[in-house]
């Protein structure tokens, strides 16, 4: 039996999970207390093209290509593929393989761990995805982003979550790199459509501010939810 959701919830979502909390709060606002995102802002209905602006050997038009990812990922253990994701994904600049080159390339197999990022976490993490395989995370989100759900508004200035809503960034990260991404951003554009948007930068942050940062994180993420008592 599924049952109603009667009670108002703050949704934690981080980079590809922004899109489903904003989502349902476009949905279901009256159910929805307040959003919190890490790394990823709302974004608007049809916003993945702008990575079609990228090159082909951007990882995420590769990802979306059926076989690719897992050819290349074949190649290697399950951890030594997260290894390379966390290297690569660390950094400021976004990484563009050329065309005879594959991702998993692109990282130097003497290439450090990101200092915060220890020998015990990346063996965790290995295990797990040698259990569980790549296939889901390729699948979701990667090649269901051309998927597309029709929003309950239809214009594109009727498109508000008016919950509170904190986004949290780290300067460093490579996705202010993305097509219009940084002026959408800095620009404060992005609270034409989430009118109630905190913004907090980390200044070292890189793309994994969770990881990098969890005590901080965690402070700001209180900070929200006891400012706005519900």
């Amino acid at each position: 039996m599924l049952h109603t959701l009667t009670t108002n919830v703050v949704l934690i979502g981080k980079d590809f999970g922004a899109k489903v909390g904003y989502t349902f709060a476009l949905f279901h606002p009256e159910k929805v207390a307040g959003v919190i995102t890490l790394r990823v802002p709302f974004t608007l209905p049809g916003s993945h093209k702008t990575h079609q602006a990228l090159p082909e050997g951007f990882y995420i038009r590769r990802w979306q290509e059926p076989g690719r990812a897992e050819a290349d990922f074949g190649r290697f253990d399950a951890k030594t593929v997260v290894r390379n994701i966390y290297i690569m994904f660390s950094r400021s600049e976004i990484l563009i393989a050329s065309e005879n080159q594959e991702i998993m390339e692109l990282v130097d197999p003497s290439a450090p761990l990101p200092s915060w990022f220890t020998e015990d976490g990346l063996a965790v993490y290995g295990e797990l995805y040698h259990k569980s395989g790549f296939q889901t995370p390729l699948q979701v989100p990667y090649r269901s982003l051309k998927e597309m759900i029709e929003s309950p508004k239809q214009g594109l200035n009727d498109l508000k979550v008016e919950a509170p809503a904190l986004l949290i960034m780290g300067e460093k990260d490579y996705s202010f790199k993305f097509p219009g991404m940084e002026e959408y951003v800095k620009s404060r554009e992005v609270k034409k459509y989430v009118p109630n948007l905190e913004i907090v930068y980390l200044p070292q942050g890189c793309h994994f501010v969770q990881e990098q940062f969890p005590d901080q994180v965690n402070q700001l993420i209180l900070n929200f939810l006891n400012h706005n008592k519900y």
